[in-house]
């Protein structure tokens, strides 16, 4: 929010957490932080959501084992209705929304449905992880730093059929500006590893440090929140997944990850980037799968 803008927090967590609520209460506390100007810790869904600004739905149900897809969906379909709906009757109304637990663009598509009085463009996901992870990854193959690279995008889902598109991207180098296929000088890993390497990069933090992403996570909510808020620079597009106003043949109203710009508070999807025949593939795929997890959502 910058180097001068107070802030109160609100931090809501289950019941049967209110114990280690309180120790994170006391923590923030002890930081000192000087433009935190107060901490609301409740379990209190209505305490937690009233007059809110920014909402940063972290917490959902995790899939456990024995657990069918349906039954993630049903267990977070109840937690994201009651969220949507505290939000619509206590938060600002100019309040914006960034759902980081999965299935995070589902959950976002319940929360904003259960908030009819609401903008509708109050409502996002949170890819930005996946768009920095993909930022990474090229960073390294081109020997550069991630700062180097620009405008790579994810679209759809937040799940394994994203799809990590570098097409209108390009990279700073030492020799001049190349585009992202210049750069890397190898098609079949952009069309291959490149794209499998940022869909399993969560699987594989878990596999090798037992817990899911955390700073990253972090760090991305952050990237996404102040973009928002403080728009991005000129000729930058990020990734942002947002209801679709059908731009690029995505069904309208699906929470679908597009390449945005942002400006004052609000964001404009990029139009008319190329998608050839491999990319209209994978765009239709991963809205797929969203429109399948809506359906599933609505038979609930």
């Amino acid at each position: 929010m910058g180097h001068d803008r107070p802030l109160i927090l609100h931090l809501l967590d289950v019941p049967f957490c209110k114990e280690p609520l309180s120790g994170v209460e006391m923590e923030i506390t002890d930081c000192a932080f000087p433009l935190v100007h107060g901490v609301v810790a409740t379990t209190d869904v209505k305490e937690a959501f009233t007059k809110v600004d920014i909402a940063l739905l972290v917490g959902a149900f995790p899939r456990k084992e024995g657990m069918e897809r349906k039954d993630l969906l049903e267990k977070n379909a109840s937690i994201f209705r009651e969220q949507g709906a505290a939000l619509n009757n206590y938060a600002s109304k100019n309040v914006k929304v960034v759902v980081v637990g999965n299935p995070a663009n589902t959950n976002a598509w319940l929360a904003m449905n259960a908030a009819p009085d609401l903008p509708r463009e109050n409502f996002s996901a949170l890819t930005r992880l996946d768009h920095n992870r993909a930022k990474a990854q090229i960073a390294h193959r081109a020997g550069v730093t991630a700062a180097r690279v620009h405008n790579v995008v994810i679209w759809g889902n937040h799940s394994s059929t994203q799809y990590p598109d570098v097409s209108s991207g390009y990279v700073e180098t030492d020799s001049g500006k190349k585009s992202v296929a210049e750069a890397v000088n190898d098609t079949a890993y952009l069309q291959g590893d490149f794209i499998s390497t940022v869909q399993q990069r969560g699987a594989a933090i878990i596999k090798a440090r037992k817990l899911s992403s955390a700073a990253s996570a972090a760090k991305a909510i952050i990237d996404h929140m102040r973009d928002w808020i403080f728009g991005t620079p000129a000729g930058e597009h990020v990734s942002m997944a947002v209801r679709s106003d059908g731009s690029y043949g995505i069904e309208e109203g699906l929470i679908y990850s597009f390449p945005v710009t942002t400006k004052d508070g609000r964001y404009s999807i990029v139009q008319g980037l190329n998608v050839d025949e491999f990319s209209r593939k994978k765009l239709d795929l991963t809205a797929a799968e969203l429109i399948e997890e809506k359906n599933a959502v609505l038979a609930l």
